[in-house]
C-alpha cells in the first residue's frame, strides 16, 4: 500500500472527505433535518402504484439531489466540477436506484438477496456491454461512496443493545469471530490465496458478511474486484443457508435458544437472521438477533486492528514491517476514525429517543451510498476478470471457512445457550 495518497491535502483525500461528508450527514439527520426517503419496497399492483406515485418520485429526486450535492461539494477538492460530475452521477444514481427497486420486491426480499448484488450486476452489465463513456467516468467514485456509507454505518453499532441483552451473545460473538477468522485466513493461505484476498474473505465469513467485507476492504485499501467477488459469494451462500438451517434445527429437535444463537452466529445479515429465526419461534429470533448484533458491534474493533496489522506488515510497498507511528498514521484508513466516532457518539452522547428517530433515515442513506459504490465497482470491472480471480481457490476457501463456521458456532451455541437457565428470561 502506497503511503503517497495520504500525503495529499485533506481536501483532496477521499478518506477524509468521506469522514467529513458522513459526519455532516449524521449531524444533520440526528439534530436538524430528516429527509423523507422514497419507498423502494414493493410487491403487487398496490405496491407498484405507491412506488410510482408522484410523491414517491419527488422523494427519490430529493434523495438524488442530496447525494449529488454532498458528492459535488466534497469532491471539489479533488478537482472535480459540478458540470463534469452531474451527467455521470445521474446515470450511476439511476442504476443504484434500479438495483434497490429490484431488491425491494417482496419475492426477492424473501430470498434474502441484498441490493448490493443487483448494484454490482447492473454496473457489470453496463461495463461489459456498452463500456464506460468519458462523461460517466468522473462519477465512478467507489472509494468515496463506500467510505461515506461506512462512516454512517458506524451509527448503527450501538453498545447499549449488547449490554441490555447480557453477556452470552457477546461471549459467543468473540469466540466465533476470533476462531473463524483465524481458521478462514489459515485455510485461504493453505490454498494459495493472497493475503489481501484472505483478509477480506476471513472478515466477511467471521463477522457479518457484506458489511464486514466492505469494512475490511476499506481498512486495507484492498482490490475492489476482490470485494465484489467476496460479496457475490456471501450472497449466494446466504439464500440456501437461510432455508436449510431452520429446517435442520427443527428436524434435529434443537432447543429454540440454541437454534437462534446458531443462526445469529452464521447468517450474514440481521434481516436473514430475523427471517430464519421466525421460522422456528420468537425466542429463537430474539436470541439470533442479539448474537448478530454482538458480532456487528465487533466490526469496528476488527477493522481497526486489521488496518493497524496491515500497515505494520508493509504488504504492498515492500517496506520494512518495523515501521514507526508516523508511517502507520500515513497508511491508516482515516474513514475508520469517523466510523468509530459515529458509533461512540450514537451509543453514549445522544439521547436514545433521538437515535431511534434517526435510525430509519440513516439506514436508507447508508444503503444509497453502498448502492452507488457497488454500481461503481461493477462499472470498473469485467465479468471474466471476476470469474478468473484466484482460479476458484478463494471460493473453495470461503466455502470451507463457512462450513467450519456452521459447526463451530453450533458447538458454542449449545455450550452457551443449551439449558442455561439464566439466559431464558432474556429471550422468552
Amino acid at each position: 500500500m502506497s503511503a503517497s495518497p495520504n500525503r495529499r491535502p485533506w481536501r483532496a483525500n477521499e478518506d477524509w472527505l468521506a469522514v467529513v461528508t458522513g459526519g455532516a450527514l449524521l449531524a444533520v439527520v440526528a439534530l436538524l433535518w430528516r429527509p423523507a426517503l422514497p419507498l423502494l419496497k414493493w410487491g403487487g399492483s398496490a405496491g407498484t402504484e405507491k412506488l410510482l406515485a408522484g410523491a414517491n418520485l419527488l422523494k427519490l429526486g430529493t434523495l438524488g439531489a442530496l447525494l449529488l450535492g454532498c458528492s459535488a461539494i466534497a469532491l471539489t477538492g479533488t478537482g472535480l466540477t459540478w458540470r463534469r460530475l452531474l451527467p455521470g452521477f445521474a446515470a450511476v444514481f439511476a442504476l443504484a436506484t434500479s438495483a434497490q427497486v429490484l431488491a425491494g420486491h417482496a419475492a426477492i426480499e424473501a430470498l434474502g438477496l441484498e441490493h448490493v448484488i443487483f448494484s454490482l450486476f447492473l454496473g457489470l452489465l453496463v461495463s461489459n456491454t456498452f463500456g464506460v463513456p468519458a462523461w460517466l467516468a468522473p462519477a465512478v467514485r467507489t472509494e468515496f461512496y463506500i467510505k461515506t456509507g461506512l462512516v454512517i454505518l458506524g451509527s448503527s453499532l450501538l453498545f447499549q443493545e449488547i449490554l441490555q441483552a447480557g453477556a452470552l451473545g457477546l461471549v459467543q460473538a468473540v469466540l466465533v469471530v476470533s476462531a473463524v477468522w483465524a481458521f478462514a485466513f489459515w485455510l485461504a493461505r493453505r490454498l494459495r490465496v493472497d493475503d489481501e484476498f484472505a483478509a477480506m474473505l476471513s472478515t466477511a465469513v467471521s463477522i457479518c458478511g457484506v458489511s464486514a467485507a466492505i469494512a475490511a476492504c476499506g481498512a486495507i485499501q484492498g482490490d475492489r474486484r476482490k470485494l465484489s467477488y467476496i460479496t457475490t459469494l456471501v450472497l449466494l451462500c446466504a439464500v440456501p443457508m437461510m432455508v436449510l438451517m431452520p429446517w435442520a434445527a427443527k428436524h434435529w429437535g434443537m432447543d429454540e435458544l440454541v437454534a437462534g444463537a446458531w443462526l445469529g452466529g452464521t447468517l450474514d445479515t440481521s434481516g436473514s437472521v430475523v427471517a430464519a429465526g421466525a421460522l422456528i419461534s420468537e425466542p429463537a429470533m430474539k436470541a439470533g438477533v442479539i448474537v448478530k448484533f454482538s458480532q456487528n458491534v465487533l466490526l469496528g474493533v476488527a477493522a481497526f486492528f486489521l488496518s493497524v496489522w496491515w500497515s505494520l506488515r508493509g504488504q504492498k510497498d515492500g517496506a520494512n514491517p518495523r515501521v514507526g507511528a508516523s508511517v502507520i498514521w500515513e497508511r491508516f484508513p482515516k474513514f475508520l476514525l469517523g466510523f468509530i466516532a459515529a458509533s461512540l457518539v450514537f451509543s453514549f452522547l445522544l439521547e436514545p429517543a433521538r437515535v431511534k428517530e434517526a435510525k430509519g433515515v440513516l439506514s436508507g442513506l447508508r444503503n444509497a451510498w453502498f448502492a452507488l459504490a457497488f454500481v461503481s465497482i461493477g462499472l470498473e470491472s469485467r465479468f471474466r476478470d471476476l470469474v478468473g480471480l484466484g482460479g476458484g481457490r478463494p471460493a473453495v476457501a470461503f466455502l470451507g471457512a463457512q462450513a467450519f463456521n456452521v459447526v463451530w458456532t453450533l458447538v458454542l451455541a449449545w455450550l452457551l445457550f443449551g439449558g442455561v437457565w439464566f439466559a431464558a428470561p432474556v429471550f422468552r
